[in-house]
């Protein structure tokens, strides 16, 4: 298999062709990296990675993007504990070295943004400082010092950042670079500058990488495919920088989510890219390895990619390792269908929002959180457990408890397993949802769990160990409806679409979350007239932590699904609803055959009354898949009174009936 082949990369070679890529975690103490961060990075190492690219550094003070964002001069200790826990591990780590330019935040640093130019940054709208010469030559400085530094602490080399939240992509850009000076006349000169001045401090026996953006999705005046190919080309030729791989990525200041969309977008979407830019390298004589980036979450797509496919050198599996640390072990061990999947969801692996969070994977809440949650196979168990409830939340708790050897019986009321998270993977941009109730059926099936279908447990059954993780209901509603009016949960309606009847459907959507997009999108391909209404400024506000906000709305236009925002739902009647004006307190009426409420859910009671089990999932509050597989987890490790180990008590004690 050609995915776990060794690859030369300059004067090292990594062990196989699977990277860890540089992402944004938040696992920081302060601006230092920390022992979260050695322990994150070791356990892939410890599975087999090719090669790490530690989280990106700030290399001067200027820049300060996000509150635990690194900062170089306060790395070096980082970087050794880690290049030496990897090292030990058997793979390559670089350190990923930036500087967000002007794509940034005033917030931590207090200071204006730098920038080759005064664009005004898309989130924020900070009109960043235009950078004087003493500003670039002092950045330049910053990046060879911090080079420098983390060489000289043990790691293989670095890694430049010059795609997404990078100043050097900037200066690289017509886009955000509209200098009409020497750095606006040769936008190749500031990267230049910068890639030479390290290696001058690195020397020659460690590894220099450049993370290059070869599409900015604005061929108006940012980097497109033949641009970048001439950029890529150029850079890498410089005789006295020596880049010994490039990394394709795409996304610019305008397209931040393009650089790491959601399931929304193909999985590979940069393969082809990729290949452009290779095969410039090797038609222009400069061949060095390149990487592949761009959603490859899946064995054999990555083989492929590497093998047949000829689209690149290595590839970037970020986001497949955080669902999955043991990916590599897996396929080099022949159970590649073992590999936990990645959803391509966004909804925990992405830190840079207003809550603050950690990194951390909604299929493997130990991502993020190796120090203080306990590795799950450490342990034995030998009772018996009685899991009812067969969702995300029961399957994890019933796979967590047999693999730590209990006697494992699983009852769901249903005819299958897989619960709400069944249902959802109905819905439009939705389908890769169900990989992983599969998965968790074929892990608890293969660890020996009991698993009874079509049936509810009794109240004989409720003694011993028992974790209840019975799920939902459809939570109630706040406006009125008329006996002949046809309402459908958006549960029921993505059970069964074709049931819906003929006419115009009107979907009422108060959390602005997936699923009420998803439905709309649905409906839509299937060519009914659909109506969304939300009591938000925007539809599908929650969507902004997954990038796939913007995406969505331009989905939503191009299918034609009419938006009413700022709207409560107040009546709904046979044929038509009453809407009013949240603000106004207007009402109108709208034509609507039937309306499908994607409103809150509540907990299942059917077992509060239990005493001494422990509850997991919807049925202690409904939220997302990350709390319904973590309570799942905790629960399972609750039966042998294991906490996470900052909590101080026992997982699940506090969810005791």
């Amino acid at each position: 298999m050609k995915l776990l082949s060794p690859l030369a990369i300059g004067p090292a070679t990594a062990r196989n062709r699977v990277f860890f890529g540089a992402h944004e975690t938040n696992l920081g103490a302060g601006r230092a990296l920390s022992e979260r961060h050695v322990a994150y990075y070791r356990r892939r190492a410890a599975a087999g990675v090719g090669m790490i690219v530690v989280e990106d550094a700030s290399v001067h003070p200027s820049d300060w993007p996000y509150e635990r964002a690194p900062l170089a001069t306060e790395c070096s200790q980082g970087w050794a504990a880690i290049a030496a826990a990897c090292h030990g591990e058997g793979s390559l780590v670089l350190a990923g070295l930036s500087h967000a330019g002007g794509q940034g935040s005033s917030a931590y640093s207090q200071g204006p943004l730098w920038a080759p130019s005064r664009v005004p940054e898309v989130n924020t709208r900070e009109v960043p400082k235009w950078m004087e010469p003493e500003d670039i030559a002092a950045v330049v400085e910053g990046f060879a010092a911090a080079a420098a530094a983390a060489v000289a602490a043990g790691c293989d080399g670095v890694q430049v950042n010059a795609g997404q939240h990078s100043l050097v992509r900037q200066f690289l850009s017509g886009l955000t670079n509209q200098r009409d000076d020497e750095w606006g006349g040769d936008r190749l000169r500031f990267a230049g500058d910068v890639l030479v001045a390290i290696r001058s401090a690195i020397g020659p026996d460690a590894v220099l990488s450049l993370r290059l953006s070869c599409d900015e999705l604005a061929p108006w005046a940012g980097l497109t495919p033949e641009s970048a190919a001439q950029v890529a080309v150029a850079l890498v030729s410089e005789p006295d920088a020596r880049v010994d791989t490039l990394t394709v990525v795409r996304g610019s200041i305008f397209s931040v989510a393009a650089t790491r969309p959601d399931g929304h977008t193909e999985a590979g979407f940069n393969l082809d890219l990729a290949a452009t830019i290779r095969d410039a390298l090797s038609a222009a004589g400069t061949p060095v390895p390149v990487i592949a980036q761009g959603s490859i979450v899946d064995i054999g797509q990555a083989e492929w990619a590497v093998g047949d496919g000829a689209r690149a050198d290595g590839v970037e599996m970020t986001r497949a390792l955080l669902a999955d640390a043991e990916l590599v072990a897996k396929v080099a061990a022949g159970a590649p269908e073992r590999v936990r999947p990645c959803l391509l969801c966004n909804q925990t692996c992405s830190v840079r929002d207003a809550r603050n969070p950690i990194v951390t994977c909604v299929v493997d809440p130990r991502s993020g959180h190796e120090l203080d949650d306990p590795d799950e196979s450490v342990g034995r168990g030998s009772g018996d457990v009685l899991v009812i409830g067969g969702g995300v939340a029961g399957m994890e708790a019933a796979r967590v408890a047999a693999r730590r050897g209990h006697n494992v019986r699983l009852v769901e009321r249903s005819d299958r397993l897989g619960g709400a998270l069944r249902t959802a993977a109905s819905g439009s941009g939705r389908e890769r949802l169900a990989a992983i109730a599969e998965w968790l059926e074929s892990e608890c099936r293969d660890a020996g769990v009991v698993i009874e279908l079509g049936r509810s447990a009794s109240p004989e059954e409720l003694s011993g160990d028992v974790v209840v993780a019975v799920g939902s209901v459809q939570g109630g509603r706040e406006y009125t409806v008329t006996r002949a009016a046809v309402v459908r949960s958006a549960a029921e309606l993505l059970a069964a679409p074709e049931a819906a009847p003929q006419g115009d459907v009107l979907i009422w959507d108060p959390i602005g979350g997936p699923i009420g997009i998803s439905v709309a999108e649905l409906l839509a391909s299937k060519g009914r007239s659909v109506h969304l209404v939300t009591p938000d400024n925007i539809v599908g506000n929650e969507l902004s932590r997954s990038g796939d906000l913007a995406p969505a709305n331009a989905r939503l236009h191009q299918a034609g699904v009419q938006l009413h925002r700022r709207s409560i739902l107040r009546a709904v009647k046979k044929g038509s609803v009453e809407l009013e004006d949240r603000f106004s307190g207007e009402r109108r009426t709208l034509r609507a055959a039937v309306v499908v409420d994607a409103g809150h859910r509540l907990p299942d009671t059917t077992f509060d009354a239990a005493v001494g089990v422990v509850r997991a999932g919807d049925c202690v509050a409904p939220r997302t898949i990350h709390e319904a597989i973590l309570e799942g987890r905790r629960a399972a490790l609750a039966l042998d009174g294991i906490g996470r180990l900052s909590d101080g008590v026992p997982m699940g004690s506090s969810q005791h009936g």
